[in-house]
C-alpha cells in the first residue's frame, strides 16, 4: 500500500481530533481553504508540466495525494490573521516542488516552505505549538503512529537523529548546565507541533538525503540549528527555521553520498518539457 495512504489518514486523523475535541471547528474555512488552495495549484502545475497523467483515471488520485499531504500539514502548523495569507502559503508550498529544483528533486519541503515564506513575508502568520495542549495521551498516539508512518516511507534513521541530537543538547544545557529539573526538560520535548516536524515534516522522503549517511548528518546539523535558535533567539519555531535553512544542503548530500532516491509506490512520473528531469506527483 501506498504509504501517503497511511500520511492521509495519520494527519486527518489529527485534524478531526482538534476539530472535535479541542476547538478547532471555528477554523474549519480556514482548513478549507488550505486544502482546496492546495489541490487546485497542483492541477495547474501538472496541467502545465505533465497534462498526460490528467489523461489517466488513477493519475489522478496519485497526483492529489502529495499536495493533499502538505494542506494537511499545513492546517495542523500554520496560523494566519487573514484567509488569502492561508491560501498564499499553501499555493507557494505547492509550486516550490515545481519551480525550485535541484536535479530534477524539489529543494524544500513544501509545507516547509509556505510557512517560512508566509512567516517572513507577511508578518502575520505564525506557527502555533500550544494548540495541541500537554495531554500525554495524545502525544503518545502522535508519536506512535508517526513511527509506523517512518517505518512504512524509511525514514526513521532521520526522526531519531535529529530527535537524539534536540533533546540531548537541551539536556546537557537545561539539566546539568542550569541544573533545572528532568519534568522541566520532558515539558520542552512534550509539544504537539515538535512531534508533527519530527514525524511528518523532517521526514519528507522526497526532498531528505538519499543515502541513510546522509540523512543522519543531515538531521544532526537541523537538531544543533534548532537548539541554537531556541535557546538565543527563543524562536518556538526553531525546528521549522533549521530545515528551512538546511534544505538546500540536500544537494550537497547527494553527491557526496551517493543513495538511491526515493520514489512513491504505484507513481507514474513523466518528463517535463524544460530539462528532462521529472515533476512531483
Amino acid at each position: 500500500m501506498d504509504a501517503r495512504n497511511y500520511q492521509i489518514i495519520y494527519l486527518g486523523s489529527f485534524l478531526l481530533l482538534g476539530i472535535q475535541l479541542l476547538g478547532w471547528d471555528a477554523e474549519i474555512t480556514s482548513f478549507l481553504t488550505l486544502i482546496s488552495t492546495a489541490l487546485i495549484t497542483q492541477l495547474f502545475f501538472i496541467r502545465k508540466y505533465a497534462p498526460q497523467q490528467l489523461q489517466n483515471p488513477d493519475g489522478w488520485i496519485n497526483i492529489l495525494k502529495s499536495p493533499l499531504i502538505t494542506a494537511l500539514g499545513l492546517c495542523l502548523l500554520l496560523k494566519a490573521n487573514d484567509i488569502w495569507i492561508l491560501a498564499f502559503a499553501a499555493a507557494l508550498a505547492i509550486a516550490s516542488k515545481f519551480l525550485i529544483r535541484i536535479k530534477g528533486k524539489h529543494v524544500f519541503n513544501p509545507a516547509n516552505f509556505g510557512i517560512m515564506v508566509a512567516i517572513l513575508l507577511t508578518g502575520n502568520a505564525w506557527v502555533s505549538p500550544g494548540q495541541w495542549g500537554s495531554s500525554f495521551i495524545l502525544l503518545f498516539i502522535l508519536g506512535v503512529l508517526g513511527c509506523f508512518i517512518l517505518f512504512r516511507v524509511g525514514r526513521i534513521d532521520t526522526s531519531i537523529a535529529f530527535l537524539a541530537t534536540f533533546s540531548g543538547l537541551e539536556f546537557i544545557r537545561s539539566v546539568l548546565y542550569l541544573g533545572w529539573g528532568v519534568d522541566f526538560w520532558l515539558h520542552q520535548l512534550s509539544s504537539g507541533a515538535l512531534l508533527l516536524f519530527t514525524f511528518f515534516m523532517i521526514t519528507d522522503p522526497v526532498t531528505t538525503p538519499n543515502s541513510s549517511k546522509g540523512r543522519i548528518i543531515w538531521a544532526i546539523l537541523i537538531g544543533v540549528l534548532s537548539f541554537f535558535f531556541t535557546n538565543w533567539f527563543y524562536a518556538h519555531t526553531a525546528p521549522i527555521i533549521a530545515l528551512f535553512i538546511a534544505a538546500p544542503i540536500t544537494a550537497l548530500l547527494d553527491r557526496i553520498f551517493i543513495g538511491q532516491r526515493f520514489q512513491w509506490q504505484n507513481t507514474k512520473i513523466k518528463p517535463n518539457a524544460y530539462n528532462n528531469t521529472p515533476k512531483p506527483t
